[in-house]
């Protein structure tokens, strides 16, 4: 799954915890890279828990529940954004966005 914001694909990270976040964006579980942590407010663009307000959703096996409240439903109100994924873009777009980046050659 690619970072929702930049589409770049997460890799097999080192050993120890992946530096990528996930959350929840209109109703669909989001990977944040790194570089967009950092660039980007992106806890803003994610959606709340009805119960809590807590960004930290998870969907499961078509549910939404809050690792803060444990709260579970089929989908918790949040933010209506449209988000970038690999579902909404055709498999040929993401192939050729995944070439132009290895391909791309290094700066001098």
């Amino acid at each position: 799954m690619p970072c929702y914001r930049c589409d770049i694909v997460q890799t097999d990270p080192p050993r120890g915890a992946s530096p990528w976040q996930r959350g929840v964006i209109a109703d669909r579980q989001v990977l944040i890279c790194p570089v967009c942590q950092q660039s980007h407010d992106w806890r803003a663009d994610l959606d709340r828990c009805a119960g809590c307000g807590s960004t930290r959703l998870a969907r499961r096996l078509g549910e939404t529940s809050c690792s803060d409240c444990g709260r579970v439903g089929p989908g918790l109100p949040g933010s209506a954004d449209v988000v970038r994924g690999e579902t909404d873009r055709p498999l040929a777009a993401q192939v050729e966005t995944a070439l132009e980046r290895v391909l791309r050659a290094p700066p001098a």
